[in-house]
């Protein structure tokens, strides 16, 4: 409760502050002052020592999990508003009102985080991507940014429909809004017990809802022409922490119900994830555009993130709070670096190790995370990814191909760190480097380094 108290709170806050603070840094400070704020309010309730109780009248369940979930995000929040806040200031005039937006959608993070309920769900769902919809269309002046942000909005509303209608009709055949098995309701026939058609009906609507938001094949075309058309600062926080909050809540929904689907489960969830991971993937090896690249392969990471929805264990939940965390911080870093640059293409990258070294040493290193090499936290997440679906009697077949598909991401990974280090040419920036940026991002390299060495150095946190 913490969490979403300070969230709302503080992005009220940001909102007015736009009419006493003028300068734009300051504002950018109170944003990180918030962050920090944020982040120790959730630590204190993850510890017991204080904790803002409210009856939710159990429509709210925090535990360890999502606490420390909550931990991820908004830490990573904090490092994306230190590497980007001079980007997100010069995206446009409106700098309280964008991060006001930003802490609106932390607000929806906590309550995905421990929503007990299906309206919690859908509260959650909608106080998260309301506000991208603002903010993928701040750039008012680039026509591509409005066209983003105009898909983004009618196929978030299309694909809340299709959510509403599932929850309609669960509660139509439950009577409750609850996710524990105790509400499932069964017909009873001559076979014996059965979950009734409204139920199953209603589950598949919220599957695909949920295949909407985390933008998972085949409901995945909106997502490369948002992200690329969007400010390059908000994609950032779009493709990590906002996908990485959407696929927790939908391991919370689907893992208590995915015996009521039955043999449809098994056949649905390879299909998807099979279809996520080839399109992301190979349609990624043909892109020029780093940008549009990332927005392809992003769509292949939430093909590795489905593998959770095979575990029923907690190593499922282990390896996506691995996954968030070490997805978040390659990315958030990668986006840093490419935010700064005039061209977006490979080109672009062009001798940037001979002009910038320890710029271009961080940046191979998030690269190499995304693609699964060892001795990043990449690696090991997707190993806790593939290793939850093993355990869970997963096919075996589907991670064997998961790590063909894996292989093909090295490629076009590796495009990036080839122009980079193999390639002669003149970066060109469109904003200043500074000496603390590069120390920055070489630290978030490090740090990437040093969780792909000693992964159970951050999940014992989750039990802390």
């Amino acid at each position: 409760m913490n969490a979403i108290i300070f969230s709302a709170v503080w992005g009220v806050v940001m909102m007015f502050s736009g009419l006493f603070a003028k300068n734009k840094q300051t504002i950018t400070f109170m944003a990180i002052a918030g962050l920090l704020l944020l982040t120790g309010a959730n630590l204190l309730h993850a510890c017991g020592t204080w904790v803002i109780n409210i009856d939710t009248h159990e429509t709210l369940q925090f535990d360890s999990m999502g606490l420390f979930f909550n931990t991820v995000a908004f830490f990573s929040a904090l490092l994306y508003v230190i590497l980007s806040g001079k980007d997100i200031e010069r995206t446009g005039v409106h700098v309280a009102e964008y991060y006001a937006l930003i802490f609106f959608v932390l607000c929806g993070v906590s309550i995905l985080t421990s929503f007990n309920g299906l309206l919690m769900l859908f509260l959650g769902v909608e106080i998260m991507t309301i506000p991208l919809y603002i903010l993928t269309g701040a750039d008012k002046r680039n026509l591509k940014s409005n066209e983003a942000s105009l898909k983004y909005f009618l196929m978030g509303s299309f694909s809340t429909g299709i959510m509403l209608m599932g929850i309609a009709l669960i509660y139509g055949a439950t009577g409750r809004f609850g996710l524990s098995i105790g509400t499932v309701s069964t017909s009873t026939t001559g076979l014996g017990m059965r979950p009734s058609f409204l139920e199953i009906g209603g589950l598949i609507l919220l599957f695909v809802a949920m295949c909407f938001k985390v933008s998972a094949a085949p409901f995945h075309f909106w997502t490369p022409d948002v992200y690329d058309g969007a400010p390059s600062v908000f994609t950032s926080f779009m493709a990590t922490i906002v996908k990485s909050a959407g696929f927790f809540a939908f391991i919370k929904l689907m893992e208590p119900r995915t015996a009521i689907l039955g043999d449809t489960w098994s056949i649905i969830l390879p299909l998807v994830i099979v279809a996520t991971l080839l399109v992301g993937n190979i349609t990624a090896v043909f892109q020029q555009s780093v940008k549009r690249m990332l927005a392809y392969s992003s769509i292949a990471q939430a093909g590795f993130m489905l593998f959770a929805l095979y575990g029923t264990s907690d190593m499922s939940k282990e390896g996506l709070v691995l996954y968030a965390f070490s997805y978040s911080i390659a990315t958030i870093g990668l986006f840093a670096v490419l935010i700064r640059l005039k061209d977006y293409s490979l080109d672009g990258f062009n001798g940037l190790a001979a002009q910038h070294p320890m710029i271009a040493f961080s940046a191979a290193v998030f690269l190499l995370s995304l693609a699964g090499i060892p001795l990043t936290a990449g690696f090991f997440a997707k190993y806790y990814m593939l290793s939850a679906a093993v355990k869970a009697g997963g096919i075996f077949w589907l991670v064997i191909l998961a790590v063909l598909l894996a292989a093909v991401s090295v490629y076009y990974y590796f495009r990036v760190i080839q122009s980079m280090y193999f390639k002669s040419g003149q970066p060109e920036w469109a904003s200043p480097l500074s000496r603390s940026f590069a120390w920055t991002l070489l630290a978030l390299a490090a740090l990437l380094l040093y969780t792909g060495l000693f992964p159970t150095d951050v999940l014992k946190f989750i039990y802390f």
